[in-house]
């Protein structure tokens, strides 16, 4: 079986970040001297700087800088320990795993690989990876194909590698539902959650299920690992390309000094390293990582306590909802009692939300359970491995699903607000996934406001040279260097660039949730989508387009003396860079395209 990702079979997963506590109390010391700069600095705007002349651009950019600034202590908060939960032996017997003793017997998994369209051959891949998995002790692992396809080939391939293939009459509820309908089928202590790309390693289940010790324990949550990014070409190579020998000595002076730069390295910022390394690790001490899906192990327990749960909260909000205008207690009562037994019979039991973000929405139902606290574990070592998208509509499809999911469970069903045990950290660390996708809100007026300074002359800031410098640089220093320290080891540059340029994606998510429209649930292709993808980008080309356009219109007006600002000129030529430079690695990988052997 030849795939485009055959030559990358060679590549191994890096280390988790090695924890160290003189790093962590820098990064506490560094982010609480940024943060306070930051108060200092909004402060500063709200009481000194506003430029009442020009209220239409000085207040949306105020507003802006606030909100950005909230979100800055909401991810600072996110970061601020590391916390791992300490590693236990793999379990013998079921027993190790729950408090009410059972007879004596092995533990039993449900590997699920749920699939609708994917090519057949790469599932298989999947499957006989899955077949590898060792245990140091005697155990049954039961791999299943959940096909919403129903596809022929697909039962032909689960029967010649020995694996369950199960399908259904309907396609209700998309993954949840194919997952709901497996679960009704399989009887596994534990189930692992795969997609149909992903690729278990011998370990995963030795080093996950010993977290299961602890009762309480709900799902283990393992890093996603795409090992087929783009690996890119030294600059001087690069170079060479388009400027022949001189470029290649210039490249090769740059690298000299700052060490091996590629270009074109993970084009689609597709490495999930800062998320899961960094984001969800620090997670571990609130219990709030959260479930991503694949490379997940749960405890079948847990997630038919957490249905029934649901079950039960849906059949009350119905009676609630029908009774709350009838006065009299008594009636209302009897009511209810007559209602609750007609819905039981109507109400499904849903084991995984039937949700386009079905993962993270289950977390939330079992974290908010009232009757167990279970507990959620990253565990920061990579098990598995999984194709990331090679193409730029691929990755649109992936974030917008992404986002318009997080967004309509914000709207819905915010954690925030939700009558439950959800401890006050669990609740901010959700939140602060979901304010995340709201970045294009404040985003794009970072984006117009050079533009607009540029073409117009305005400033939004009432205040001379000196006094911006003295109250923003000693801010945005800070934070840079706090965050250099807090995120260690992992690249921020396009993570940061990518979270700018994400803007149209944002919006138009937001914009879908707020118009009551249902987020569909298109598989992300595992495959190179050919064909021009500039229009994709388009609102990105906009924005370089305006600002190039701005710059030189602004430098012409400051030749000619009809313009004298130049510390004005020069603020927003940087902002301008910035966000040039930003918007520039989309179109990039708009236009990119593999190499040809």
């Amino acid at each position: 079986m030849q795939h485009y990702f055959t030559p990358f079979e060679h590549r191994t997963p890096p280390p988790p970040i090695p924890h160290s506590v003189g790093r962590e109390l820098l990064w506490q010391f560094l982010a609480t001297v940024a943060l306070s700069l930051g108060a200092w600095y909004i402060s500063w705007r709200w009481m000194h700087s506003i430029n009442w002349k020009a209220v239409w651009f000085s207040l949306p950019l105020l507003c802006a800088e606030t909100i950005s600034y909230i979100g800055l202590a909401i991810f600072a908060f996110n970061l601020w320990k590391v916390e791992d939960t300490p590693v236990q032996d793999a379990p013998r017997l079921i027993n190790d795993c729950v408090r009410e003793k059972m007879p004596e017997g092995c533990i039993s998994v449900d590997v699920f690989f749920p699939t609708f369209n994917e090519e057949v051959d790469l599932v298989r891949l999947g499957i006989r990876d899955a077949k590898n998995m060792r245990y140091s002790h005697p155990i049954e692992i039961v791999i299943h194909v959940l096909d919403d396809g129903k596809r022929e080939e697909m039962r032909r391939v689960a029967e010649e590698e020995g694996v369950n293939y199960i399908t259904r009459d309907n396609n209700l509820g998309f993954k949840a539902g194919n997952l709901r309908n497996a679960m009704e089928q399989t009887h596994g202590d534990f189930i692992v959650i795969c997609d149909a790309d992903t690729r278990p390693f011998p370990t995963l289940l030795e080093h996950t299920l010993g977290y299961f010790r602890d009762p309480d324990v709900a799902w283990v949550q393992t890093p996603q690992w795409f090992f087929d990014l783009t690996e890119g070409i030294p600059l001087k190579h690069w170079l060479k390309r388009y400027l022949w020998f001189p470029g290649y000595a210039v490249g090769a002076s740059i690298e000299a000094v700052l060490g091996e730069i590629r270009v074109g390295n993970d084009v689609f910022v597709n490495d999930p390293q800062m998320f899961f390394d960094v984001i969800q690790r620090r997670r571990n001490w609130a219990n709030a990582s959260f479930c991503c899906g694949a490379g997940s192990v749960h405890r079948r327990e847990a997630v038919m306590q957490a249905a029934m749960q649901t079950y039960s909260d849906a059949i009350d909000g119905h009676i609630r909802k029908m009774t709350s205008d009838i006065e009299s207690e008594e009636l209302r009562t009897n009511l209810a009692d007559v209602m609750r037994k007609e819905l039981a019979l109507e109400t499904e039991v849903v084991p995984y939300k039937f949700h386009v973000s079905e993962d993270i929405y289950t977390s939330i139902v079992l974290h908010s359970y009232k009757e167990r606290n279970w507990k959620s574990v990253y565990h920061p070592h990579v098990e598995s491995k999984m194709l990331s998208p090679q193409d730029l509509l691929s990755w649109t499809i992936q974030r917008f699903k992404y986002a318009g999911g997080s967004l309509d469970i914000f709207l819905r069903d915010n954690p925030l607000f939700r009558r439950s045990n959800l401890s006050w950290a669990q609740r901010m660390m959700y939140f602060a996934t979901f304010f995340s996708y709201l970045a294009g809100l404040w985003n794009i007026i970072f984006l117009l406001s050079p533009i607009i300074y540029l073409f117009s002359g305005v400033s939004p800031v009432n205040a001379d040279s000196m006094a911006f410098a003295v109250h923003f640089l000693p801010f945005i220093i800070a934070t840079e260097c706090a965050f250099l320290v807090g995120t260690w080891g992992v690249p921020g540059w396009q993570g940061m660039a990518s979270y700018l340029s994400f803007f149209p994606v944002n919006l138009r998510a937001i914009w879908t949730v707020l118009r009551g429209e249902k987020i569909k649930f298109p598989v992300t292709p595992k495959s190179r989508q050919e064909g021009n993808f500039l229009r994709l980008v388009i609102p990105q080309l906009v924005i370089i387009v305006l600002t190039l356009a701005g710059l030189l219109y602004a430098g012409i007006m400051l030749a000619l003396g009809k313009n004298s600002n130049y510390s004005g000129f020069i603020t927003n030529c940087f902002w301008g860079g910035v966000n040039i430079f930003a918007m520039s690695g989309i179109v990039m990988a708009a236009l990119w395209k593999p190499q040809e052997n």
